[in-house]
């Protein structure tokens, strides 16, 4: 999340910030860049108070009930077809070598699943059943070759974090088939250690759920390859979990750490974390002390690696930002910081809790590697340091040496796998295929089919035209996309809080228009969206509504403060913005809704407002009838607590009557609503896309063929019936509608 947002060229043009792409140097940024929370933090927050009910947490196992409930609903449809991107990646959590197949690569997906390549990281193909969960926390291969994997990603932000896992996994044949092990109330699953002297003993490192105490924390061991388990390290309170888990010989060493999310505030430090170590097989435990912190609140997430009595930790404070990085030269009893260095002070940024991972060669207990915004490097043990953010994407968890092949490294991070045949010091080649990218928006266009574009987690942008395969023009964390659905050169794209730009070229030169408009608080999604009649109509949201009648050249506000105010989160100080825009077909109606649950009309372009709703969960998608601005709809996030607030309402009357559609849908929150021919609807959830023939209260999913993936945006093209869907960890996916 710390990467450059744009890769461009800067250039000022009659005043406007123009953006030409692509370029690799990174460009001054617009100088009224709205951005109140920074990094992986962004989105976490976003996602976090979008999931839930104000004031209340998620409910333990409501991702993993829901898509239970997502299953047991009968389909309907044709098959989906994935339509990429290929060539992007997403972000990468864990990696694995086969022991015993050369060249043989497995890769977690943060919300896409496992993935095998047997061509040395060059190309990825998928070994996860596609009705569980895709959230992933750690891959392990035992020596003979028996697959593990944990569920739930162990690291709290970028998007991801409301999907909690569902235990842990083992494969016997490579990934074809896979049996349940256990650990469901784990959560995250951040580690998994095969002790190498007898493949049936398996140490688990659990990170515990963010949002709920208790349950599967801590370091677990089996002696029977799974069929059992032991909790052999407890950590201090009902949420210190587990991070590493590391066997060197006859000694084991892991990391705690104290984390949790409450509805106001997150805590990611506290007393419990923490190094610690065992000389008895896990029966007890020594806290390292020697010179590490000492315990205390303000303790985050540490990164350890081992390599006989060579240590090496990273340690964070509980607010995010570097505390220091240790050595030690006897197997932990006495360690030594190793001298400042403002590049590995900075690789932490303000997040250091999103990485926590050290790495050691092999062949070489000197030289080590550190992930960090960008990945840092040092060959004397910590003395000195090279920081690399320019070969290869930013943000990095996950690394493997590969025995077979001196100085060949794999790394995982926020743009996918990469290798390296020169020890990790440079050389990084990008897989060529691997389809798991995060997505949080789609556009489509009636004009030309092959055009797709849509925002991704950062990996900014995408677009299907202008380059081999989808390429990126616009950086940072790519929201809100639109093509004009009579122009396809006309094009709009934002980064994370609204920064958006408008193009008449399809995107290679980028005009930045976020500092015309009339704002004080943005939603982290900002949206914008086109007039029905017109697409030189446009509306942006912040807490009031904008209007441009130019094409986004100049805006106005038609609106006041549409929301309830800016919240009390000290940390999502953005909170109170709209969140979705419904403008009618009759040019002068237009719905609003909001995250704190408001829903209003103007019908008179803006000279007076009316309120028809609030009190409901955050609003995700206001959506009107293109032929009746009367008939209504809106749909709401929230994972509930037994509450029997509606994900769908429908109106027929201007938002005067409302009718709760949700009917049998699964208890998940609802993205996305379109209308299609015949009053069909269509829905995007978190746990795939849902259709209802009769104006919802019955629903049916749609279609075959697509994974078990939360899906964030859908786009419709009745000319050509087919729907396009944007998920969170598989990409795009089409389907042809009857």
């Amino acid at each position: 999340m710390g990467r450059r947002l744009l890769a461009l060229v800067l250039a000022a043009v009659t005043g406007a910030a123009v953006l030409i792409a692509p370029a690799a140097a990174a460009p001054p940024r617009p100088s009224d860049v709205y951005r109140p929370v920074r990094g992986p933090a962004a989105p976490a927050e976003y996602r976090y108070l979008q999931k839930t009910l104000p004031g209340e947490s998620i409910p333990r196992h409501a991702h993993d009930l829901a898509a239970a409930q997502a299953r047991q609903l009968p389909a309907t449809g044709r098959r989906w077809k994935a339509i990429g991107p290929t060539n992007i990646g997403g972000r990468i959590v864990s990696l694995a070598l086969d022991p015993i197949r050369a060249d043989t690569l497995y890769a977690a997906a943060a919300s896409g699943g496992l993935w095998r390549s047997t061509d040395a990281g060059q190309t990825f193909h998928s070994v996860w059943p596609d009705s569980w969960t895709q959230a992933m926390g750690a891959v392990a291969t035992a020596p003979d070759g028996t697959l593990y994997v944990g569920t739930g990603e162990p690291n709290p932000g970028g998007g991801s974090i409301t999907y909690e896992g569902t235990g842990l996994y083992r494969s016997t044949d490579g990934g074809a088939h896979w049996t349940p092990l256990g650990l469901r109330d784990s959560g995250a699953i951040s580690a998994i250690t095969i002790d190498p002297a007898n493949p049936r003993r398996i140490y688990v490192a659990a990170a515990g759920s963010l949002y709920n105490g208790g349950g599967d924390r801590g370091v677990y061991r089996s002696d029977d390859g799974g069929a059992t388990w032991e909790r052999i390290l407890t950590g201090a309170n009902e949420f210190t979990g587990a991070t590493e888990i590391v066997v060197d010989g006859d000694r084991l060493y892991a990391v705690l750490w104290d984390h949790r999310r409450r509805p106001d505030v997150r805590t990611y430090g506290g007393v419990g974390s923490g190094v610690f170590r065992s000389t008895d097989g896990g029966r007890t435990w020594q806290r390292l002390g020697g010179g590490l912190p000492a315990p205390g609140p303000d303790v985050g997430r540490i990164g350890l690696a081992v390599a006989g009595d060579r240590l090496y930790a990273i340690v964070n404070k509980s607010s995010g930002p570097f505390e220091g990085f240790y050595t030690s030269a006897d197997a932990g009893d006495s360690w030594t910081r190793t001298p400042a260095n403002k590049d590995l002070t900075d690789s932490q940024s303000s997040f250091g809790w999103w990485f926590g991972k050290v790495w050691i060669d092999p062949r070489n207990t000197e030289h080590v590697h550190v992930a960090g915004v960008a990945l840092l490097t040092t060959k004397d043990g910590g003395t000195t340091w090279t920081a690399d953010d320019k070969s290869m994407h930013v943000d990095h968890h996950a690394m493997v040496w590969d025995p077979r092949r001196p100085g060949r490294v794999y790394l995982g991070n926020d743009g996918g796998v990469y290798r390296s045949d020169t020890g990790g010091d440079g050389g990084w080649v990008k897989a060529s295929h691997q389809p798991y990218t995060q997505l949080y928006s789609a556009a489509i266009s009636p004009q030309d089919v092959t055009r797709i574009s849509g925002g991704a987690q950062d990996n900014g942008s995408l677009r299907s035209w202008g380059g081999d395969g989808f390429n990126e023009y616009l950086g940072g964390d790519g929201e809100e996309n639109l093509i004009n659905p009579t122009d396809v050169d006309n094009v709009f794209a934002c980064y994370q809080y609204g920064n958006c730009f408008r193009s008449t070229d399809g995107g290679d030169k980028l005009t930045y228009f976020a500092d015309t408009t009339t704002f004080k608080r943005r939603n982290w999604f900002t949206p914008v969206v086109f007039d029905p009649r017109d697409p030189k109509v446009l509306y942006y949201g912040s807490e009031v509504l904008n209007r441009s009648t130019d094409g986004g050249v100049t805006w106005r506000p038609i609106s006041p403060d549409l929301t309830g105010g800016p919240g009390a989160d000290p940390i999502y100080t953005n909170y109170g913005t709209i969140t979705s825009i419904a403008p009618a077909g009759d040019g002068h109606t237009v719905y609003v809704g909001t995250d704190d649950g408001r829903v209003w009309v103007t019908k008179d372009l803006g000279a007076t407002w009316t309120k028809l709703a609030e009190g409901r969960p955050w609003v995700t998608r206001v959506v009107v009838d293109p032929n009746d601005p009367e008939q209504i709809w809106t749909t709401h996030s929230g994972y509930r607590s037994g509450s029997p607030l509606p994900h769908v309402y429908g109106s027929t009357d201007g938002g005067r009557h409302w009718r709760n559609l949700s009917g049998n849908l699964p208890a998940a929150p609802v993205n996305d609503l379109v209308v299609a021919r015949g009053g069909v609807l269509y829905i995007g959830t978190d746990h795939g896309v849902f259709t209802s023939g009769t104006g919802g209260g019955r629903w049916l999913r749609l279609g075959r063929g697509m994974p078990q993936v939360p899906v964030d945006d859908i786009e419709y093209d009745a000319g050509h019936r087919r729907l396009v869907a944007a998920t969170f960890g598989r990409g795009f996916y089409e389907l042809t509608t009857s």
